[in-house]
This record gives C-alpha cells, sequence and structure tokens, in this order.
C-alpha cells in the first residue's frame, strides 16, 4: 500500500478536512482575525508535542538510517515552523511566552496525544500513519489554495500562512517524507488486518485534524454570539 491508499479510504474525512471552511475563509482572506489567532496558538501547542512525536519517532527507530531520517523533522520544526509562528503572533503582540503560557484546547489535547499514543502503542509505521495528515494534509491545502482562482493574496491578511505551506520549500520536504512513508508501508497489503488497521488510524488522525480547524472556527462563532446576547440584553434594558 502507498500513503495515497489512506487517503482515498477516507475520502469524506480527507475533503472535509483539506476543504474546511476555515481553510477557506483563510484563502479568501474573510477569516476573522480572532479565530486566526486561537488556531496560531493553539498550533504553537500543537506543534511542540508534534516536535516530540518525531523525537519519539527517532526512539522507536530500529535503524540509525531511520534514526536520521527523524531528525531534520525535529529541528525544522523547532527552528522553521514554530518560528513561523512566534514571528506571526508578534505581529499581534503576542510573544512566545504568551503562547507558553495558553491552554491547550480540547482538539489540540485530543489530537496530540492521539498520535503520541500510537506511537508508543505501536511501531514506527504506526506513528508515521498517525502524523501524516498533517503534513500531507497541509501540503494539499497549500498547493490548493494557491492555484484556487478564488484565493485572495495582494490584500489577505494570512498571505504568508499560504506561502508558507504552498512554498517550495514545504512542498518538497514533504514529498520527501511521502516518498519514506511508502517505504514503510509497501509491503503491507491494504485489505489485510495490518493495512486495515493503519487506515483506521489515518481516519481518526484525519478527523482530529478537522476538530482542529472547527476549534478555531467555533472561536468566531462564540465572539458573534456573545455580541448579539450583549446587543440583547442592552436592548430588552
Amino acid at each position: 500500500m502507498t500513503y495515497q491508499d489512506l487517503i482515498d479510504a477516507c475520502q469524506p474525512q480527507w475533503i472535509a478536512y483539506t476543504q474546511h471552511p476555515f481553510v477557506m475563509q483563510l484563502g479568501q482572506g474573510t477569516l476573522p482575525h480572532t479565530c486566526f489567532m486561537h488556531y496560531l496558538k493553539q498550533d504553537f501547542l500543537f506543534l511542540k508535542q508534534y516536535a516530540r512525536a518525531y523525537a519519539l519517532a527517532i526512539y522507536k527507530a530500529r535503524t540509525l538510517a531511520d534514526m536520521r531520517q527523524a531528525l531534520p523533522s525535529v529541528t525544522a520544526l523547532l527552528d522553521h515552523e514554530i518560528a513561523h509562528h512566534v514571528d506571526y503572533c508578534g505581529a499581534w503582540h503576542l510573544t512566545e511566552q504568551d503562547m507558553e503560557r495558553e491552554a491547550e484546547d480540547v482538539a489540540t489535547v485530543a489530537y496530540t496525544r492521539y498520535v503520541l499514543d500510537a506511537g508508543m502503542q505501536g511501531d514506527i509505521v504506526d506513528l508515521y500513519v498517525a502524523l501524516a495528515p498533517c503534513a500531507i494534509g497541509y501540503a494539499a491545502i497549500g498547493n490548493m489554495l494557491i492555484n484556487d482562482i478564488k484565493t485572495v493574496f495582494d490584500t489577505n491578511p494570512y498571505r504568508s500562512w499560504i506561502d508558507l505551506y504552498s512554498g517550495e520549500d514545504y512542498q518538497q520536504g514533504v514529498a520527501a517524507s511521502t516518498i519514506y512513508l511508502n517505504n514503510l508501508l509497501a509491503e503491507i497489503a491494504v485489505h489485510s488486518q495490518r493495512g486495515q488497521q493503519l487506515i483506521q488510524t489515518f481516519k481518526v488522525a484525519t478527523e482530529m485534524e478537522i476538530a482542529f480547524w472547527q476549534q478555531g472556527l467555533n472561536v468566531g462563532t462564540s465572539n458573534t454570539k456573545a455580541i448579539n446576547n450583549k446587543s440583547g440584553a442592552v436592548d430588552n434594558a
């Protein structure tokens, strides 16, 4: 089997993830800033756990080659992707220390601990399959947005996010990681018990990604309801 078999086996979830309203509003520049800020803060916390998961891959690896495979991901997360989030949040006067003090939201806890648990209970294949929806999905989203005629660029406050995940460095990095994942999956038959187990892991992780987008979008909905409730209270007074 290949990573594409994992995606093909959970198409409804994959589409709901990669074309989530959060993503589409981000591409069009209409996503409320409060939603994006909440996402960035939670993604900062998520990426810390994601780095731990790749460190776990080094621990789980049985060969030196597999240990070396995970190291660049740990370095990229700590030195590049998290730094992008810190810089981006700096534009809204949020520091790294502010984000360190932020509490993890429910979807953040559920997703990150699911990935770590998959790695702890299983082997390196289980771990990489649980990790796969994030990296592969963000590459798919970045590619979709950069080619979507509805995407706004010049006046979009989230342009740097689109540029990051549609950029050559990120796209090439994910392409290389999918080759490695395919090598791990090569001897596993799609319809075997092991193959179906991995599909289920990938499906649940993808559903966790949907919940992660949704928790960011819910912040805007909650704020709107609060404003409406406050307006109603004033009107009734």
